[in-house]
């Protein structure tokens, strides 16, 4: 990845026993997580959730759980553009209010289909050398959705880092969901910019490793994708869904402003395809 735009500087956490400021709240989820990665991963591969790995948005599902299934509008009227994260917020609440138990969403996330061909990827993955990669989920979803459908398909342990919004049942029986960071980006949700989380956690690798990966991928999908995926550099691949936000966004941007957009770029219906390119890749020699 010598050729990558990784050139930011990572941030240390916020001294132990002091209140963190809410702007580097990314910070101490990145630190969060104490399971040491070992630093010889020739790889990294970020993958986002919803329509990524999963073929519906966990978002819209949870709404299964609704009376009728289906919101109220005056709920639905509560929407603002870049503020998903508040609005869903207000969602949860009301299903709270509702009825709706923990085992209820946990049964409906646990029920969404994989895309096509994603856990044959995600065996690809389990089968390689521990050296090949070092895997990461980015996802403006939320912890408890993501993990129900893990551990429910067995592939919760493939990912060494988890990126989300957290979100957690109080007292009362409501998930209770948080932003995940605040940003400075137009581009993207106020509660989450995932170039930001790009940059912080490659450089933060780069720092702890020595050295940069061999190369960088990223899987996705969405508007929300194509950000992070203009960090990448020469050598690095983005695998947009096929004619999903970012495959259109990237096409618009080479017509729009060739050399802007730098990585190789290899369109997906299937995951197995991205399955063919890795292959091709682990393939290779430093």
């Amino acid at each position: 990845m010598g050729d990558s735009i990784f050139n930011c500087c990572y941030v240390p956490p916020h001294p132990p026993g002091e209140e963190e400021p809410r702007r580097s709240r990314r910070s101490e989820i990145m630190a969060s997580q104490s399971t040491q990665i070992s630093s010889d991963k020739r790889f990294l591969i970020f993958f986002d959730f919803d329509e990524t790995i999963v073929d519906e948005t966990s978002d819209d599902m949870v709404v299964q759980a609704a009376p009728g299934q289906h919101l109220p509008a005056w709920l639905k009227d509560t929407y603002q553009p870049g503020r998903y994260n508040e609005y869903m917020q207000r969602v949860l609440a009301y299903l709270a209010e509702q009825g709706v138990t923990e085992s209820d969403i946990r049964m409906i996330m646990e029920k969404i289909p994989a895309t096509p061909g994603m856990l044959t990827l995600f065996q690809f993955l389990r089968t390689r050398p521990p050296q090949d990669f070092e895997i990461v989920l980015l996802s403006d979803a939320n912890t408890f959705f993501i993990e129900s459908w893990l551990r429910r398909t067995g592939a919760r342990q493939l990912f060494h880092r988890i990126f989300t919004n957290p979100a957690t049942f109080n007292k009362d029986g409501r998930l209770v969901l948080r932003p995940f960071h605040s940003h400075d980006c137009q581009r993207c949700p106020e509660n989450m910019c995932k170039q930001v989380v790009v940059r912080d956690y490659v450089a933060r690798r780069t720092q702890e490793r020595g050295r940069p990966y061999q190369r960088v991928f990223y899987v996705g999908d969405g508007a929300n994708d194509f950000c992070p995926a203009l960090v990448l550099g020469p050598r690095d691949v983005a695998f947009p869904r096929r004619d999903f936000p970012m495959h259109r966004l990237i096409g618009e941007t080479h017509e729009a402003m060739p050399g802007e957009f730098k990585a190789v770029t290899v369109p997906w219906t299937s995951a197995e395809e991205v399955v063919q390119r890795l292959r091709k890749f682990v393939a290779e020699k430093m």
